[in-house]
C-alpha cells in the first residue's frame, strides 16, 4: 500500500490554536552521569579527560539549585555569608561505580568538633538492596567535621567519613570493605584550619559502589541513582571572626543524608551515553496529564463522559499490592508505600484492604481528581488515623518554607458523618476562599457509620482546584507539577480491637518528603482553546513538503538549538515525541515520523527550540499534516 503525506500548513498559522500552548519544564531535579572511557584515580585533581564531558551542576548559597525540594540556610553567625558557597558537581559512572567531582570556591576551609561548623558534603543514597518500600536511605557524610578531636583543629587536617561506610567513633580506622564501597580523595587549594592566608577552595573525587545497594547501571536500559546532597560551609573560624565568621548549608533537592525530606536527584547512567555519544538524551516528565476540554458537575459522581476518557491519567492505590507499585512511573515503585498505625493500641488484621482508582486531567488553570473508592466499609472517624479519604499533596509555584524550597501543600478531606466531603488543612483553606471545591457521593448501598454494623459499597469524590491560587500563572508557565496521593482507609467494628487505619500513597506520602510525581501539564488538543503560542516566529519554516513516503519538516534557526519533535493526532493524544538533540544554526530537515506504519489521518506536529546553554525554550514552529495510505 503506498503511502502519502500531505502537509497542509506549515509555520504554526492554524495548528497553533490546538497544540499545547507551553513548553516542557527542564528538569531541575535529574541529571545524567556519562559513562567514562577510561578508569578514574580518585586523587583529587579531575584531570581525567572524561570529567571535562561530564554533565555539570552548579550550587549556589542562595540560590534555588532546583525546583522543588532545594534549599539553603544559615546556622551561625552572618546571613547572607561574606563569603557563599559555589560549587559545580559533576557525575560519571564506570562500571557499576559511580563518580561524582566537586569543585567548591571556597576563602575559608576547615572544620571542627561542633556540627554544622565545618565544610563538606552530607549524602544520601536510597538503597534499592533494602526489602520493601519504600527504599530507605543511607547516608554519606565526608566532612572536616572532626569531634574525635578538640578545638582548634590541626592546621591542615582533611576530611574524614561518617555514615553507612564508617565505623562509629568519627577518624575509626575504615575496613577494606567500607572503602570498596565509598572512598573519596580531596586536595585543598590553600590551607585547612587557618585563616592566615585566603584559601581558593577544595576539590573532591569520589566514588560510591552501587552494587550494594542495588543498582546497575551496567544493565542496557540505564539505571536512576536516587541521591541528595548538601554543601556545608563554615568560614572565619580559625580563628573565629566577628566579620566573617558564618556557618551555613545549601542543598539539591534533599538537605539531609539520613531522612528523605522534600525531594531527591535522579541521576540517570545508561551504557550508551558515554563521555563520546554527544548529546544527552532529554529527561522526560513522570506523567502527563492531559488538558480536556470537560467540565465536570462537582457533585461526587464520577459519571460524566470525561472521567472515562482513554486521555485521562488514571492510577490505582492498593494495600499491600507490591506488584501494582511497580507499574508507577518515574522513582515511583521505589517511593510508594503503605503504613498501619497503631490503633486502639494494636495492630488488628486488615480484613477490607484499601483500594481506589484516581483520575487527573485539566482544562486551562483548573485541575480536576476524581476518586473511585472500593470501599466496604465507609466511616467517618475523628482520628485522622482512622479516615476514610485522602491527601493530595502538591508544590505551590510560588510560596517558600523555611528552608526556601516550594512549599507544600496539603489538600487532604475524610468522608464526613453526613456522607459529604469534609475539607481538611490546606484544602479547606482553599474551599473557603473559593479556589477550590470538592464533593463526595456515596454509592447505592453504602451508608455512613462508626461500627461496621454492615457492608458498603464503596464511594466516590471529585475535587476541582484552581491552580492559579497556588501561584501558577493563568497560562500555567512551564506546566510542571509536583503531586503525590496518600489515601487513608479506616475501618472500625463493635470489637474495638478489630479496628484498623490504613495509609497508602503513590509517590510521595506527605507533603514535605520525598518524592512527589513530575508531572506535565499539557495544554493538549482544545479546539478553540490556546491562541497563538508565544515562541513563534523564532525560527522559520521552509516552503511545505510535497507528498511523500518519507516526509521532511525543514526549517532553518538563528542558533544551535536543542530540537524536539512532536506530534499529535487530533484529538491532541501525543502520537510520538523525538529528541533530535543539538542542531547547529541553519537549516535542517527532520523526518515528520519516526515510526513505520502510523494510522492514516490528520497529524499535528510543533518542533520546538531550546536554548542548549540555559534550557530555556526560544522558539517553536508547528503545522498540520495529513497522512494517506
Amino acid at each position: 500500500m503506498k503511502k502519502w503525506i500531505t502537509t497542509l500548513l506549515v509555520g504554526g498559522v492554524i495548528a497553533a490554536a490546538v497544540l499545547p500552548a507551553f513548553a516542557q519544564a527542564p528538569r531541575e531535579d535529574a541529571i545524567w552521569a556519562r559513562t567514562a572511557q577510561a578508569d578514574i584515580t580518585l586523587d583529587g585533581v579531575l584531570n581525567e579527560a572524561d570529567w571535562a564531558q561530564a554533565e555539570s551542576w552548579v550550587i549556589e548559597y542562595g540560590v534555588d539549585a532546583g525546583i522543588p525540594g532545594s534549599g539553603f540556610k544559615t546556622e551561625a553567625g552572618w546571613n547572607p555569608p561574606a563569603n557563599p558557597t559555589y560549587a559545580t558537581v559533576k557525575f560519571l559512572v564506570r562500571g557499576n561505580q559511580l563518580y561524582m567531582g566537586a569543585v567548591v570556591l571556597d576563602n575559608s576551609v576547615g572544620g571542627s568538633a561542633s556540627f554544622n561548623r565545618f565544610d563538606g558534603f552530607l549524602m544520601g543514597l536510597k538503597n534499592h538492596a533494602a526489602a520493601g518500600t519504600p527504599k530507605g536511605v543511607l547516608e554519606y557524610l565526608y566532612s572536616w567535621w572532626h569531634d574525635e578531636n578538640l578545638d582548634p583543629q590541626p592546621v591542615g587536617q582533611m576530611p574524614g567519613f561518617i555514615g553507612a561506610w564508617a565505623e562509629l567513633p568519627h577518624g575509626s580506622p575504615r575496613t577494606p570493605a567500607q572503602i570498596d564501597a565509598w572512598d573519596a580523595v580531596t586536595t585543598v587549594q590553600g590551607t585547612s584550619n587557618s585563616d592566615t592566608v585566603a584559601d581558593t577552595g577544595y576539590t573532591t573525587e569520589m566514588r560510591f559502589n552501587l552494587t550494594p545497594i542495588g543498582y546497575d547501571v551496567t544493565d542496557a536500559n540505564g539505571d536512576v541513582v536516587e541521591f541528595n546532597m548538601s554543601i556545608y560551609d563554615c568560614d572565619g573560624f580559625w580563628p573565629i571572626s566577628p566579620v566573617t565568621f558564618s556557618a551555613n548549608r545549601v542543598w539539591w533537592q534533599g538537605p539531609w543524608g539520613n531522612d528523605t525530606w522534600y525531594n531527591e536527584v535522579r541521576i540517570h547512567a545508561r551504557p550508551d551515553v558515554t563521555t563520546a555519544s554527544g548529546p544527552v538524551p532529554a529527561i522526560a516528565p513522570d506523567l502527563v496529564i492531559q488538558a480536556i476540554d470537560a467540565v465536570p458537575t462537582l457533585d461526587g459522581s464520577l459519571n460524566e463522559a470525561v472521567w472515562t476518557s482513554p486521555d485521562i491519567y488514571a492510577f490505582d492505590i492498593r494495600w499491600d499490592d507490591a506488584a501494582l507499585r511497580e507499574t508507577y512511573p518515574g522513582v515511583g515503585p521505589f517511593r510508594a508505600g503503605q503504613f498501619q498505625p497503631s490503633v486502639n493500641g494494636g495492630q488488628a488484621f486488615i480484613i477490607d484492604p484499601a483500594d481506589a482508582t484516581v483520575k487527573m486531567y485539566h482544562r486551562g488553570s483548573k485541575l480536576y481528581l476524581g476518586f473511585d473508592v472500593r470501599d466496604a466499609v465507609v466511616q467517618y472517624h475523628a482520628d485522622v488515623n482512622r479516615w476514610d479519604g485522602a491527601i493530595v499533596t502538591i508544590n505551590d509555584r510560588v510560596l517558600r518554607g523555611a528552608d526556601q524550597t516550594l512549599l507544600g501543600l496539603r489538600l487532604a478531606f475524610q468522608v464526613a458523618q453526613d456522607g459529604t466531603a469534609s475539607a481538611q488543612d490546606d484544602l479547606l483553606s482553599m474551599v473557603t476562599a473559593g479556589t477550590a471545591q470538592i464533593a463526595a457521593h456515596m454509592n447505592a448501598g453504602t451508608t455512613v457509620d462508626t461500627l461496621g454494623l454492615q457492608m458498603d459499597n464503596g464511594y466516590s469524590v471529585e475535587l476541582e482546584i484552581d491552580l492559579t491560587a497556588i501561584g501558577y500563572p493563568a497560562n500555567l508557565g512551564d506546566g510542571a507539577l509536583f503531586i503525590g496521593v496518600n489515601l487513608f482507609d479506616g475501618d472500625s467494628f463493635q470489637t474495638a480491637t478489630d479496628s484498623y487505619g490504613t495509609r497508602t500513597w503513590w509517590q510521595r506520602e506527605w507533603q514535605g518528603t520525598c518524592c512527589p510525581a513530575i508531572a506535565q501539564l499539557e495544554a493538549g488538543y482544545i479546539a478553540g482553546v490556546g491562541g497563538p503560542s508565544p515562541f513563534e516566529g523564532y525560527a522559520q519554516a521552509l516552503g511545505s513538503l510535497n507528498p511523500s513516503p518519507r516526509p521532511q519538516v525543514a526549517f532553518a534557526m538563528p542558533d544551535r538549538n536543542l530540537v524536539t519533535i512532536e506530534v499529535y493526532d487530533v484529538r491532541g493524544r501525543l502520537v510520538e515525541r523525538r529528541e533530535l538533540g543539538n542542531l547547529e544554526q541553519g537549516e535542517a530537515n527532520v523526518p515528520l515520523f519516526a515510526k513505520e506504519d502510523p494510522a492514516a489521518g490528520v497529524y499535528l506536529y510543533r518542533v520546538q527550540f531550546v536554548d542548549p546553554a540555559t534550557g530555556h525554550v526560544r522558539g517553536s514552529l508547528t503545522g498540520k499534516t495529513m497522512l494517506m495510505k
